[in-house]
């Protein structure tokens, strides 16, 4: 099915539907699916994400395998 005919479908049932928890279930996925991840990490996780891509910045990398190595132990 097309993209735009699911949309069309999708609107409709929602306009046809009276069930006030459908709706609010709906809300809050759409909500969640917009949500910046950003404002969900601690401190902390921001911090070391910032750190880690000023170490990029800086040239400092890791192979992948090394860091995969170091986390799998």
């Amino acid at each position: 099915m097309h993209i735009e005919t699911s949309k069309i479908h999708l609107v409709k049932a929602i306009l046809n539907s009276n069930d006030e928890e459908f709706i609010s279930r709906l809300i809050d996925f759409v909500n969640k699916e917009n949500a910046d991840f950003w404002h969900e990490l601690t401190p902390e996780e921001k911090a070391e994400i910032k750190e880690g891509i000023n170490q990029l910045e800086q040239g400092n990398r890791k192979p992948f395998q090394e860091v995969f190595d170091r986390i799998s132990e």
